[in-house]
C-alpha cells in the first residue's frame, strides 16, 4: 500500500482575528508561544479553530489566552478528555509581560489575540495592545478602507 504524499501548506497562518482590527486600535504587537495539548495541535493542523472572541488575561505575573475555541477531532479525542474552550498559557519574556501589565493598567487599554500561526513546528500567537474604538471611529476607518480600495481601482483602470 503506497503512502499518500504530504501536502504542505504555503501559508503559515492558522487563524486571524479580523474583528480585533475592527473593534480596536492596535498599538503594539508581541509574539507569544502557546502551551497546547497533543489533540489541540492536531486540530490546529486541520484548521478547527476560532479566535474571534479571544482575549488575553493577565494575572499573577502570567498571561493566559481566553475565549479561543479549538474543536477536537473525532479521531484525536477518543482517548482523552477534551475541553474546547480551556484557558491556555502564553509564553512571554518577563520584559514583555511587565510592559503588557503596565499598559493594561492604563485606562482603555486591553490585550487581544490577533493571529495564530506556525513558526517552524511551533504554534505562535500574535497578541496586541489595543485601545477600544468608538462607533464613529469604526465608521471612519471603514470609509478610509473603502476610499483606498476605490483609489486602487482608479489607478488600475487609469493606467
Amino acid at each position: 500500500m503506497a503512502k499518500k504524499p504530504k501536502i504542505k501548506s504555503t501559508s503559515s497562518t492558522i487563524a486571524l482575528n479580523k474583528r480585533a482590527r475592527h473593534d480596536y486600535h492596535l498599538e503594539e504587537k508581541f509574539e507569544a508561544g502557546l502551551v497546547l495539548q497533543g489533540w489541540e495541535v492536531k486540530s490546529l493542523r486541520a484548521g478547527k479553530i476560532q479566535v474571534t472572541d479571544s482575549f488575553v488575561l493577565l494575572q499573577n505575573g502570567e498571561a493566559y489566552l481566553m475565549g479561543v475555541h479549538i474543536t477536537p477531532l473525532n479521531t484525536a479525542s477518543t482517548h482523552s478528555v477534551t475541553d474546547p474552550t480551556r484557558t491556555r498559557k502564553l509564553l512571554l519574556h518577563e520584559k514583555e509581560l511587565s510592559r503588557l501589565f503596565n499598559s493594561v493598567n492604563q485606562k482603555g487599554h486591553t490585550c487581544v489575540a490577533t493571529a495564530l500561526y506556525w513558526k517552524g513546528h511551533l504554534v505562535k500567537c500574535e497578541i496586541a495592545l489595543a485601545k477600544g474604538k468608538q462607533a464613529h471611529d469604526k465608521r471612519e476607518s471603514e470609509k478610509d478602507r473603502d476610499w483606498q480600495r476605490q483609489k486602487q481601482r482608479l489607478m488600475r483602470h487609469g493606467n
